[in-house]
């Protein structure tokens, strides 16, 4: 493979199909992006991890679906961490952020050095919501489950066992930075199969042999178990070339594959937007000692400042 193709699946998704295992799949690749969004805001190393792997997942599961909008994938727990946002565009632009309390995520991370169970230790109880909003005058779909499991891919499958009633398996793997590794940067990899929808008996399985069937997609799960984090997240290995590895035996067919990259919305503009919506009141007493208003996106750490003048216009306009 050129350097060119190499460099076209750092970040991209490839969707796969396996007939003969009535299997189709997603190999999700993550680099400069997930690097982009954790560094400029300096999380710790266990909340930059869990963010990490929930906008990987993020990224495989809107790859899935066809939708011309945003699709929106959120966490909320009564732990350290308090909340995660990820959104993907249906033109493969991602972000996301995380609120979190410092101090309560250094107590649990000192208990807890090795972090085996992220969702149970750093989110707690809560929710993890599924949204894809296409614009206006169209309908909104949300799921909604309870996070159950230690990783955020376990709290996926809680939810495709619930609400999709979907077959899937998922495998997510992030690496942190590390120089001895040659890894400069965060990089993140996952891989999601599910059995073909069709006409499912009560067992969850279709066709005129449910053994057979059976069989089929415990040995696609066994091979997609195969896949190491390693393999996951080597942005030196080709996602096409990882999908033949794992499949080879059943004749995989790959698909074009889809780029993917940061991608933040806010611009000054919104946030003109945003304060019009807040009586003059509170946004003088959002000020700073130096009588003016500084607004951060907590998306891409971006800065926007207001002074009265900016303030004066914002007001002018609203009256």
């Amino acid at each position: 493979m050129n350097e060119n193709r190499r460099d076209a699946e750092t970040e991209a998704v490839l969707p796969f199909q396996v007939r003969r295992l009535d299997l189709r799949g997603r190999l999700v690749r993550l680099g400069p992006s997930i690097d982009v969004m954790l560094g400029g805001h300096g999380y710790p190393p266990a909340v930059a991890a869990l963010l990490a792997e929930t906008l990987t997942l993020a990224a495989t599961l809107a790859s899935s679906i066809k939708y011309d909008g945003i699709f929106t994938l959120q966490i909320r727990g009564d732990g350290p961490v308090r909340l995660i946002v990820t959104d993907v565009t249906s033109q493969g632009r991602l972000r996301g952020y995380a609120q979190y309390d410092a101090a309560a995520v250094a107590e649990t991370v000192a208990a807890a050095p090795r972090m085996d169970n992220p969702v149970q230790r750093l989110l707690g109880a809560g929710n993890l919501a599924f949204t894809v909003d296409q614009g206006a005058n169209t309908d909104r779909y949300q799921g909604v489950v309870p996070l159950e499991g230690g990783t955020v891919a376990d709290c996926a499958h809680a939810y495709f066992r619930q609400s999709e009633q979907l077959l899937t398996g998922i495998k997510i793997a992030v690496a942190p930075p590390d120089p001895a590794a040659g890894r400069d940067g965060w990089r993140a990899g996952a891989l999601m199969v599910q059995r073909l929808p069709g006409s499912l008996t009560p067992d969850g399985f279709d066709g005129a042999d449910p053994e057979e069937a059976e069989d089929n997609w415990r040995r696609a799960v066994i091979l997609m178990s195969t896949a190491s984090d390693a393999e996951l997240t080597d942005r030196e290995l080709p996602i096409s070339e990882l999908v033949w590895r794992l499949y080879h035996e059943d004749a995989p067919e790959a698909f074009p594959v889809r780029r993917l990259e940061f991608g933040c919305r806010c611009s000054r503009e919104r946030i003109v937007s945003v304060l019009r919506s807040f009586p003059r009141e509170e946004i003088a007493a959002m000020k700073e000692d130096d009588d003016a208003l500084e607004v951060k996106c907590e998306f891409c750490a971006a800065e926007y400042r207001f002074d009265d003048a900016d303030l004066e216009a914002i007001w002018r306009r609203d009256g």
